[in-house]
């Protein structure tokens, strides 16, 4: 028994031997590999902080966050499509340009607290207006995004020559140079074309990326990469007709970044200096009062706010015509909700449809066809619906704020009579301590015969004078000579006069109305400004036209069908012309082509159509175009001298538009006060010293 007890025992030592021999052995193999990965990640691995890390948990953060929300998804939309698939990028680029956004953003709204702490009311509005600013910013840290990606496609179509020299083939040019990573960007969209063109349905595939490409000019290159693929490249005066569109549309990418660049630089500074006046105002006004003590009864009355009001719209208006001037032809890609906006949400409650129905033409009148043109022309993506949304809110609100802002200024006035000292101000210079406790004790004696007084019906100033003299309210008056009660009396007469008439009158709810009928047509007129400015660029497109067309009339099988869809494609100005001409193409080529010529009246656009006819009818593209080419440099030079005019007159333009709300600050607030009451200050003294 003992014999069988000690085998066993013997039995369990040498199995757990085995056991804790096995586990050592396994911890070592595992030891082993820790430390070998840990040699494969030295040099590599961030070992304290991590900014892309960063970027990412704010990513999540911002997603979380209800009104941040907004910006975050509309960075998205316009990232994901120039970084194709690459989640990772697009989280990181819009998690940093939001945080850049609003390092820039929270230090002004620091700012503006302090500088406007002693005013609600301009503080509240300078605040709202901070969404409009973040707005701007975000743009143009995109549009950054996008500038780099234009220059990229220059660096990437100098590769894509040598490329094609070597391989011969279209697509496997394109696959080698998208290996290239100093071109990350343009590197992901050039694996997407490559993806196109080597797919089953190639054609089906182009139609799909042109509906997310990030500029016309990657459409361009998608779309004559698949024609050479289809049709084969051809020699034409001895060079290859693949490469010689890529240098074309190489040279539009030059001239587009060159207008940019000028663009820019011509409004950098103009977003910056429509804006810098709404933070002046406070610190104009206490220097003013610091200064000239007269003025005080101004800044701090109606007549200052109302000014201050009037430079604050001013502000608003020309920031918004300002963004819209500087709009300089980049991939604009439509970040709005364009399925279910707000505009389309309210609009869908049936008491709100009705409302909004009634103000609404019926379809078909005159004026709804005059506004939807308008909508067109302005290149407008919203619907009609959401217009008339857009302006009954507008005039509501306007309406609604202007009551409230006449009653505000009301309560000022009362206000003022109540808390302002009663002092004779001095013409230069501050008030003296001593003056403001005389002022302010006169005029809390004054505020118990105004709360005495002021509900009373056909006062008079012997009723105040009586009493001063019983000293029934107080004893200020009682040892006064008459003539200095008559003073105090009149004073006080006025000061109640001043107090009763401050309600809201009729000729204020018209002048409400009033606002609310510019609000209501504000829309609209930003539509036609819209338009204006597009036509500006009409010029500019045409020659974008003429581009398209020369490289595409040498190609075999091109006909002027394909090239008025090309032409459609890439089209902003004449878009719906063209759209309306391909869908009448089938019933008579050279009839659909007339009729698009009645349609438009810029000379230079007719004379493409006409060209497009003699090619339906009479001889080959190629002979129809054939001044293109031959004029080629003079279309270049005439091009560039285009974008300067362009520049030069939108540049014009903006600073005079920019410039408007300081011109306002300076001599609507500042100079005109000062003078005029200075003036009256002055008239007033020499009247009483005649007097006397």
């Amino acid at each position: 028994m003992n014999t069988q007890m000690l085998k066993y025992l013997i039995y369990g030592v040498v199995g757990l031997l085995a056991i804790i021999i096995t586990i050592y052995l396994i911890l070592q193999k595992n030891n082993k590999e820790k430390k070998y990965i840990n040699s494969l990640q030295q040099g590599t691995k961030k070992s304290k902080f991590s900014s892309e890390i960063m970027y990412q948990k704010l990513y999540l953060f911002y997603l979380k966050t209800p009104f941040i929300k907004r910006y975050i998804l509309k960075l998205r939309r316009r990232l994901e499509i120039v970084n194709i698939d690459d989640e990772y990028l697009t989280r990181l680029q819009a998690s940093k340009i939001l945080t850049k956004t609003f390092l820039i953003v929270i230090p002004i709204t620091i700012a503006i607290m302090i500088l406007t702490h002693n005013n609600v009311l301009l503080m509240s509005i300078l605040l709202i207006f901070e969404v409009f600013l973040m707005d701007t910013i975000i743009d143009g840290m995109v549009d950054k995004i996008d500038n780099n990606l234009l220059k990229q496609q220059i660096n990437f179509f100098s590769e894509i020559r040598h490329a094609y020299h070597e391989f011969n083939m279209v697509e496997e040019a394109i696959y080698q140079t998208a290996q290239d990573d100093d071109n990350p960007e343009m590197a992901r969209q050039a694996e997407k074309i490559y993806e196109v063109l080597i797919s089953d349905d190639p054609e089906s595939e182009l139609e799909k990326y042109y509906d997310v490409a990030p500029n016309s000019y990657l459409k361009e290159f998608a779309g004559i990469s698949y024609l050479t693929k289809e049709f084969g490249d051809r020699k034409v005066d001895g060079a290859s007709l693949y490469l010689k569109n890529l240098n074309n549309i190489t040279q539009e990418m030059q001239l587009e970044i060159l207008k940019r660049d000028k663009l820019d630089y011509v409004f950098q500074s103009l977003s910056v200096i429509a804006i810098v006046p709404m933070l002046c105002l406070e610190p104009i006004k206490n220097w003013a009062i610091g200064q000239f003590s007269f003025t005080e009864s101004f800044y701090n009355g109606k007549n200052g706010m109302l000014v201050q009001i009037l430079i604050l719209l001013a502000t608003f208006v020309c920031y918004i015509l300002t963004r819209k001037l500087k709009d300089n032809g980049s991939t604009n890609i439509n970040t709005k909700n364009t399925e279910n906006p707000w505009q389309e949400k309210l609009y869908r409650i049936k008491i709100v449809k009705k409302f909004i129905d009634l103000f609404m033409p019926k379809e078909g009148t005159k004026e709804d066809r005059k506004l939807r043109t308008l909508m067109k022309d302005a290149a407008s993506k919203d619907k009609l619906q959401w217009v008339y949304v857009n302006r009954i809110v507008l005039c509501i609100a306007t309406f609604v704020l202007s009551v409230i802002l006449f009653g505000r200024l009301h309560n000022i006035v009362i206000n003022n009579v109540y808390t302002d000292p009663t002092v004779t101000y001095d013409i230069i210079g501050t008030m003296a301590e001593k003056d403001r406790r005389k002022g302010m004790e006169v005029t809390k004696s004054d505020n118990q015969y105004i709360e005495y007084f002021k509900n009373k019906s056909d006062l008079k100033v012997t009723d105040i004078t009586k009493i001063m003299t019983q000293g029934k309210i107080n004893k200020d008056y009682v040892d006064s000579t008459d003539g200095d009660r008559k003073v105090a009396a009149e004073r006080i007469m006025k000061k109640i006069s001043t107090i009763n008439s401050e309600y809201i009158a009729w000729t204020e709810v018209l002048g409400a109305m009033v606002l609310a009928m510019i609000a209501y047509m504000s829309p609209i007129w930003m539509l036609k400004f819209q338009t204006k400015m597009r036509q500006l660029e009409m010029e500019d497109e045409v020659m974008q036209f003429q581009t398209i067309i020369l490289m595409l009339m040498r190609i075999e099988r091109v006909n002027v069908e394909i090239i008025l869809e090309w032409l459609e494609r890439y089209a902003n100005i004449f878009k719906d012309p063209l759209s309306k001409c391909i869908n009448n193409y089938e019933a008579g080529p050279w009839e659909a082509l007339e009729a698009m010529k009645e349609d438009v009246t810029y000379q230079d656009f007719i004379r493409i159509i006409e060209s497009m006819q003699a090619a339906v009818e009479k001889i080959p593209i190629k002979d129809a175009f054939d001044e293109l080419d031959t004029e080629r440099d003079y279309y270049q030079a005439k091009r560039k001298e285009s974008n300067e005019r362009l520049i030069s007159k939108k540049g014009m333009i903006g600073k005079v538009i920019g410039f408007a709300p300081m011109v306002l600050l300076f001599v609507g607030y500042l100079i005109i006060p000062l003078v005029f009451i200075g003036l009256t200050s002055m008239t007033t003294s020499f009247s009483n010293m005649q007097t006397s």
